[in-house]
């Protein structure tokens, strides 16, 4: 067993090395482990931090570390031969031992020890939270219940952790399965020369070389919706993209039956906990107290975005009726005909943006505008990774080694679709040793085509922004308890805030003239170019607004929706489209059967998360505004406040000590556009 590497904790994990074969005997071994250790530590009786948390840590650290690996895996390279099979059967056994974890009363009583014994007083803020966390978790995991009620409430976080997966390959496995090769370019007219570029260079790395290769991935299918001048086109790719993993695909791929049964269990899981649906359980470790607070909130937003995305609507579809024909604007349209509204509004198009993004001036524009809020520097490390485009970067800060990161950009058959980031390790002090963390950054933007860069939109670029937010979050954190470093132990409604505040700085003008370049002539982003991004920044906002509202409220109200058996999604999504929505897609859409947030990942009536954490980043980088700009020593206190801290302190209290003051949502309506002095 010396030989595996999925044991070895040395250092970074020996991608490598890595094969399906090494996965189900590491688990052995370390299950064996971290029962021992639980074993050990109940044994013992002790009733203080040492004798208790530090040794269990130790065994389930390790644990997670190689389940996380093997799980970072099936994400980017889901599809090599005999992972996925071997990352799904040991899913119920993980999943097992968690739930038997958080249901042992006799260790449960050791940390109700700790918790009662009077030298406990003098432990950090970061302890205290620990164990304040865990006694909740302990009774979350059904540590309470009747053992008849554990051992169905077993069944029943096995199975969900089973279709969450089954969810996110079904639609991972819809997206890679559809493809369409083209021989004549003029299907293709009006989609740029660099995207054109690109399908044929994948058709031709497919065996068809002189034809052009569509698809679903997200670099292959939003250059024909958004440049397409082919409507046919546009309608059967958008139609294919709507009916991913749904009634209308290989039975094997459709998530209908996995939502109902998701629904169903999480719905029996919160009741055999007290609650009166899964919603009231998933607010339970967030900051937003009930779900009527939560919509509410997401009420009030869109009350106060719709008649902006009606004024949006109206001015898209007099545009299209008036200049390009299109009488009826359908769901296939409303990109194209937004793109051309683009250019005769503001006199430019994404794509002329896209020509001075190229990525080693992004990056290097990333890591500049990091260094000067932060004081640090990034210096690159030729590691072991699981692909040839990946690449390590540690971060600095004088000499002391901060962290590192793993940076893999470009889309890409087998790899899950969308971007996240995700820790390979936290931070922890073991003895006298400082354990460094590490993140994944991970995303799905266009690749190099011959020997030119990768060229990134804007929006590529604020999505990069975005998780390099998460990723200094974990990184930059000086807490060294587990449990609590980095995004470990934040409440999921407050983690998106330093990813969205990281956003911000993609609009600033001296940030982009560091971190732009023109695909021809080597000059950063011209005034002229950049103040009609400024002036257009807000372009469609409203229309913006809504969408996510959409998803938001569809979340939360299905998760309160009552009997989970009888409850018809589709109708429920229709009910908040007349609500919110001003954009109608056709009755054959299946967007919840690929809606993996709430279905596949950990976002379950929790998608508003994005908008409550909006609040709160609008209002931190509003500092910045006032201090003008990208400030150092506003960045030393986010740092200090907000970074620093972890999870170690309630978010709402990390915010207050940032501002001095409870968040407000007029910065959030200013950015978007939305202020009453804007109307």
């Amino acid at each position: 067993m010396s030989q595996n590497p999925l044991l070895d904790f040395s250092d970074l994990p020996r991608f490598d090395a890595i094969k399906p074969e090494h996965i189900t005997p590491a688990l052995d071994v370390l299950l064996a482990d971290a029962r021992a250790a639980i074993a050990a530590v109940v044994a013992a009786g002790g009733d203080n931090w040492d004798a208790v948390v530090e040794p269990l840590t130790d065994a389930t650290e390790k644990l997670g570390r190689a389940w996380g690996v093997v799980g970072h895996l099936n994400g980017v390279v889901g599809n090599t031969e005999g992972l996925r099979e071997a990352y799904n059967a040991e899913i119920p056994r993980i999943s097992a031992f968690f739930t038997e974890l958080g249901q042992n009363l006799d260790l449960f009583a050791r940390f109700k020890a700790v918790a009662a014994n009077p030298a406990f007083a003098a432990a950090s803020a970061a302890q205290k939270k620990v164990i304040e966390n865990d006694l909740r978790d302990f009774r979350l995991a059904g540590a309470e219940l009747p053992d008849a009620q554990k051992a169905r409430f077993a069944e029943l976080s096995s199975r969900l952790a089973e279709l969450s997966n089954q969810f996110s390959q079904h639609v991972m496995d819809a997206t890679d399965g559809f493809s369409l090769y083209l021989d004549d370019a003029a299907e293709l007219a009006g989609i740029p020369e660099d995207s054109l570029a690109m399908y044929a260079a994948m058709a031709e790395a497919d065996g068809q070389p002189g034809k052009y290769k569509l698809g679903l991935q997200f670099p292959l299918l939003f250059p024909v919706l958004q440049y397409a001048d082919n409507r046919a086109l546009r309608e059967k790719l958008y139609e294919a993209n709507a009916k991913r993993a749904s009634e209308f695909g290989p039975a094997e791929q459709d998530n209908g039956p996995l939502i109902r049964e998701k629904l169903k269990l999480a719905a029996e899981e919160a009741q055999l906990l007290g609650f009166a649906d899964y919603a009231e359980l998933s607010l339970y470790t967030k900051m937003a107290e009930s779900p009527k607070q939560v919509v509410d909130f997401l009420r009030d937003l869109a009350r106060r975005a719709k008649p902006y995305a009606e004024q949006d609507r109206a001015e898209l579809e007099a545009f299209a009726r008036d200049e390009l024909g299109l009488d009826a604007l359908q769901a296939w349209d409303i990109s194209y005909a937004s793109e051309k509204l683009r250019v005769a509004r503001y006199a430019f198009s994404e794509h002329e943006v896209k020509q001075y993004f190229p990525e080693p001036k992004v990056l290097q524009g990333l890591f500049g505008v990091v260094g000067t809020l932060y004081g640090v520097r990034f210096a690159e490390r030729q590691v072991a990774a699981w692909h040839p485009d990946v690449r390590y970067f540690e971060i600095f800060q004088g000499d002391t080694l901060l962290g590192g990161f793993y940076l893999d950009l470009y889309a890409r058959d087998g790899k899950r679709p969308g971007a996240w980031m995700d820790d390979v390790r936290g931070r922890r002090r073991k003895g006298g040793q400082v354990q460094t963390p590490v993140a994944y950054l991970v995303c799905n933007f266009s690749r190099p085509v011959g020997d030119k860069p990768a060229y990134f939109t804007h929006d590529e670029v604020i999505t990069l922004f975005h998780e390099c937010g998460h990723g200094l979050h974990h990184l930059l954190t000086r807490i060294e308890v587990a449990g609590v470093a980095g995004i470990s132990g934040v409440e999921w409604d407050a983690v998106e805030l330093p990813s969205q505040f990281m956003e911000n700085f993609c609009w600033e003008w001296d940030v982009l003239q560091g971190m732009t370049a023109h695909s021809e002539s080597g000059q950063p982003l011209p005034r002229d170019l950049y103040d009609k991004m400024i002036a257009a920044k807000n372009f469609q906002s409203g229309m913006q607004m809504v969408r996510q509202l959409e998803f938001s409220l569809f979340d939360m109200l299905l998760y309160t929706a009552g009997n989970p058996d009888s409850v018809d999604w589709l109708a429920l999504l229709e009910q908040v489209r007349d609500e919110v929505a001003v954009n109608r897609p056709p009755a054959y859409n299946r967007f919840p059967n690929s809606f993996s947030h709430i279905f596949g990942g950990g976002y379950a009536a929790g998608y508003y998360s994005y908008k409550w954490a909006e609040v709160l980043s609008a209002d931190a980088y509003a500092a910045f505004e006032e201090a003008g700009g990208a400030n150092p020593q506003v960045g030393r206190q986010f740092w200090d406040e907000i970074l620093a801290v972890g999870g170690s302190r309630p978010a709402l209290e990390s915010f207050r000590a940032f501002r001095g003051r409870d968040p407000e949502i007029d910065a959030l309506l200013r950015h978007s556009g939305m202020a009453p002095e804007a109307a």
